[in-house]
């Protein structure tokens, strides 16, 4: 009876493991196709192949492709958000702004399929992001945008629009993920590569830190 007991308890332990890797396994390979083909333009028998499971498996963990949608546009929030973490008022707005710039960057490099499906979202009308998802980011953008406007009655930051702030911020570190092959032409590069996103970490954050900051305090 207790060799019973352990077995099952041993075969209930790794259940959650497969599951979030199966669904790992579908998100990443929907993402891929979504990005490339759109929503409408992607069927649940091309994710199924390219996840390299069963359909019925696809259908268990995402009963619908709206769903498989869905958890995919929470995803790349959740990746925005932690990006946003760095913005606090009790950092220096250089380091945390510096923090945010690469943190954003980074994020574009390791998952550029996801941030080109949400501009693909975004020019096609935003029809399939959720209120909920919409609110969410005018929320979390607004309470960044409250640290950056204490940083400048601080006089730590010049008086610029916090949200025209992030918004420029935001075309700049993207645009080496959703138009990758632009940027690769333009430094005549077949693709770009980890040292490209430093050298645009490195050359955004100085321009924007310069204009919005001052100079270092080491320069001071």
């Amino acid at each position: 009876m207790t060799k019973a007991v352990r077995t099952r308890a041993g075969r209930a332990g790794p259940e959650p493991r497969i599951r979030a890797r199966n669904k790992e396994r579908i998100l990443n390979a929907a993402v891929d196709l979504f990005a490339d083909k759109g929503f409408h333009g992607t069927r649940m028998e091309e994710i199924a192949q390219a996840s390299g499971l069963p359909k019925a498996n696809v259908y268990y963990y995402f009963p619908t492709k709206e769903s498989i949608y869905t958890a995919l546009i929470e995803r790349l929030i959740e990746g925005w958000d932690r990006a946003f973490e760095h913005i606090v008022s009790e950092r220096e707005p250089r380091d945390a702004i510096a923090a945010y710039i690469r943190a954003k960057l980074e994020y574009s490099r390791r998952h550029a399929a996801d941030s080109r499906l949400f501009a693909n979202e975004i020019l096609r009308g935003a029809q399939l992001l959720e209120r909920r998802q919409r609110q969410h980011i005018r929320d979390v953008t607004t309470q960044r945008a409250h640290v950056l406007e204490e940083w400048i009655r601080r006089g730590q930051m010049a008086p610029v629009d916090p949200r025209h702030f992030f918004i420029m911020l935001w075309s700049a570190t993207e645009f080496y993920a959703d138009f990758g092959a632009t940027a690769a032409d333009v430094l005549e590069k077949r693709r770009l590569t980890r040292r490209d996103f430093d050298a645009a970490a490195e050359t955004i954050t100085r321009v924007i830190l310069d204009g919005c900051c001052g100079p270092p305090l080491s320069g001071r």
